[in-house]
């Protein structure tokens, strides 16, 4: 039975990987920061019906030495780095906070394994967001990065240490530079939960009208689940590599707002403001990624497209209000910070 050590696995990513990697008949294990929201933090894993399959250990990837005694313990066939402080718009609050966390927390975890464990397959989480202020109007893996926020900044740090590592120690090191990937699952932070939640709210009448910032970002959006699938490919190939994991649609928060209203019967224009508070300091105006070498290397494809996941998403939000009206099962809101 091969086994995984999965970190940030309380969070959409981790839980969906968590998942998928128990249907492969994987032993999997994951690293859980503990906070005062213990209560909660297994919420996403309970939702998938997983939570009691996984085995739970207590660290923090700031602390190198509870991180390597853990690999150590577990003894992983493959790891997967997913933790982060994941949510852009508080990475220039907290932008130290970030910067260890996203950054040094994933140097901590592959120098765990270069010590520990250096015959287990590493994955680490990169972005889209690294492209930033886009030099190639399609993103692909040889699109130079010009990364736009503290959070961007760390994720490059975060994925040249993973490469760094590959070729200095010989590590089967892999990145995937994953576009934007949403779900049920997703944090209530998030503007595509954010959306869908608007849209549950509004339709059973608990608000009028949802606040947004930007309505002309544009973005690759596709499925969680479809991506997790990605992650696990990576690291079932001979040689690691990069590859860059997107559907190659973009679409615009603004025609996400039809397409999720429009789901629910409602009129977005009749809805939805938009507010300057809520922009971005440095703005990336537009992601659209070039899957090829992903669906060449690794024989990936999306397989859920982006109204579908929209119309999963205001459904479980629907179930989850409604929930609190005393009608339905029940979706915990849960942030999207998992380290």
């Amino acid at each position: 039975m091969p086994r995984a050590l999965i970190t940030g696995i309380t969070g959409q990513d981790g839980a969906y990987l968590a998942s998928f990697l128990l249907e492969q008949g994987y032993d999997v294990h994951g690293l859980l920061r503990r906070s005062a929201s213990a209560d909660v933090i297994g919420e996403r894993l309970r939702w998938l019906g997983v939570l009691d399959q996984v085995q739970m250990h207590d660290g923090d990837l700031l602390d190198l030495g509870a991180t390597l005694r853990i690999v150590e313990r577990v003894k992983p066939d493959e790891v997967y780095n997913l933790a982060a402080q994941s949510f852009v718009a508080s990475s220039w609050q907290q932008p130290v906070l970030t910067g260890n966390v996203t950054g040094i927390g994933a140097l901590h975890m592959l120098e765990a394994v270069r010590i520990a464990c250096p015959g287990a397959r590493f994955y680490q989480a990169s972005s889209s967001e690294m492209f930033g202020k886009i030099q190639e109007p399609v993103q692909s893996e040889k699109t130079p990065f010009y990364p736009r926020s503290p959070y961007a900044v760390a994720k490059l740090y975060a994925h040249w240490m993973t490469i760094n590592y590959r070729e200095s120690f010989g590590l089967h090191a892999s990145a995937g530079i994953l576009f934007n990937h949403e779900s049920p699952l997703r944090g209530i932070e998030f503007v595509t939960r954010r959306i869908t939640d608007g849209v549950a709210r509004i339709k059973l009448g608990l608000a009028k009208e949802l606040t947004l910032g930007n309505l002309n970002a544009s973005r690759d959006w596709g499925h969680a689940r479809d991506y997790v699938r990605a992650m696990w490919l990576m690291l079932q190939q001979h040689e690691p590599s990069e590859f860059v994991v997107a559907t190659g649609r973009t679409t615009t928060i603004r025609d996400f707002c039809a397409i999720a209203f429009g789901y629910a019967g409602l009129v977005w224009e009749e809805h939805v403001r938009s507010t300057a508070a809520l922009m971005r300091p440095a703005e990336v105006d537009v992601l659209l990624g070039n899957p090829a070498k992903a669906k060449q290397q690794l024989g990936w494809t999306p397989e859920i497209g982006l109204e579908d996941m929209a119309a999963e998403m205001v459904e479980a939000d629907l179930a989850r209000h409604r929930a609190r009206l005393g009608t339905a099962p029940t979706l915990v809101d849960v942030r999207s910070t998992a380290n």
